[in-house]
């Protein structure tokens, strides 16, 4: 048996060096906590997030209230905390803060389990790849003039990324048409674009706006309208020969499921926090692949890249360079614009005590 002993949890601010106005918000800090579960021997790691700082003290407590449920849990058998946790769970609801907090656990207890049987994750799920395709997310934003545009795009190939996404939003077609053909002009046809709307549309006029599009041959638009209209999302996806991705703001495979019936999107992306953890994205996975839906997981890529290594259906993983910072390992792309999958125990990811002290609320 290998009980876990202690529950820790360090709360970090890392502040944009540029603020970043998004569809919904300004993002001015991506503020974390890092959850540690600790045995005798090993050290298990999760990780949560919110932006600003919003709640994050409300989703810490959430956490700790988890605690008195996964002291003394054997790692062998921790399904048995889980079933425990989703159960208790149901009377404020299994969506929401409640998944938040409990897919920090369940992260780490994937740790803890690659670090006891002395393997990778993606080993440990008899992982299929050693290296998965990663697109540069976080730039391109709406606020940028078509010259920084260019300049970024440019700036972000000659870093070795083969894949990038940029933000559209404008309530004018032609401006975005125009922003997209300026990226794609400057990055060439050997370079995927993917590009984010932000869940500003109305249907017709993402339709109209993709049909725009279609001459770019872009790898996906993802979230054209509000991420709960799933009806909409599949008019829109029937509409479009452009591939339509969604998903990272649903919550565990009960609303991917959803989405799967509706046909809402071409390309499902699982966020790891909102899906409650890697126990749920697994599953998800695998639904999807019964569906012949590839996926491809929201942020979080120092556990996603693991996860995703392991699923056959998974074409990319998304890199955000906010949480570098709080690990001692950096991701490196190879010449193909892929990243390596790492062969240590458990994600193969460290937090950095040092960069934990220095970034501390």
């Amino acid at each position: 048996m290998v009980i876990i002993k202690k529950l820790t949890i360090d709360a970090v601010k890392i502040p944009l060096e540029k603020p970043i106005p998004s569809g919904k918000m300004i993002i001015r800090s991506a503020d974390a906590l890092l959850v540690k579960l600790h045995t005798n021997d090993h050290i298990g790691e999760g990780m949560v997030f919110t932006l600003n700082g919003t709640r994050l003290l409300i989703l810490r407590d959430m956490i700790l209230s988890l605690e008195n449920l996964i002291i003394g849990t054997d790692v062998e058998m921790s399904d048995t905390f889980l079933k425990q946790a989703w159960s208790e769970l149901v009377f404020l609801g299994q969506r929401g803060i409640g998944a938040i907090a409990l897919s920090a656990i369940d992260m780490a207890l994937w740790d803890l389990r690659g670090k006891e049987a002395n393997q990778n994750v993606s080993q440990l799920l008899g992982g299929s790849r050693v290296s998965m395709p990663m697109y540069r997310s976080g730039g391109l934003r709406l606020s940028a003039s078509i010259d920084e545009l260019q300049k970024e795009a440019h700036d972000l190939v000659s870093q070795g990324f083969k894949s990038i996404k940029m933000s559209l939003g404008s309530k004018e077609i032609e401006i975005d048409v125009a922003r997209v053909k300026a990226v794609k002009e400057t990055i060439g046809g050997e370079i995927h674009l993917m590009t984010d709307c932000n869940q500003q549309f109305s249907v017709s006029h993402a339709i109209q706006l993709g049909r725009e599009l279609e001459e770019f041959q872009l790898a996906w638009i993802e979230e054209p309208i509000v991420f709960h209209n799933h009806d909409g999302e599949a008019e829109i996806t029937k509409a479009l020969d452009t591939p339509i991705a969604s998903g990272e703001n649903e919550f565990t495979s009960l609303g991917m499921i959803e989405m799967i019936h509706r046909k809402s999107a071409d390309i499902l992306m699982p966020d790891l926090q909102r899906m409650g953890g890697p126990t749920e994205l697994i599953k998800v996975a695998h639904l999807a692949m019964e569906h012949h839906i590839p996926v491809a997981p929201h942020l979080f890529t120092q556990m996603s890249l693991s996860l995703a290594a392991a699923m056959p259906n998974a074409i990319y993983v998304e890199y955000m360079p906010w949480f570098a910072p709080f690990y001692q390992e950096q991701l490196i792309l190879d010449l193909h614009g892929e990243v390596p999958v790492p062969s240590t125990p458990g994600w193969g990811f460290h937090f950095d005590s040092t960069a934990i002290k220095k970034y501390a609320y």
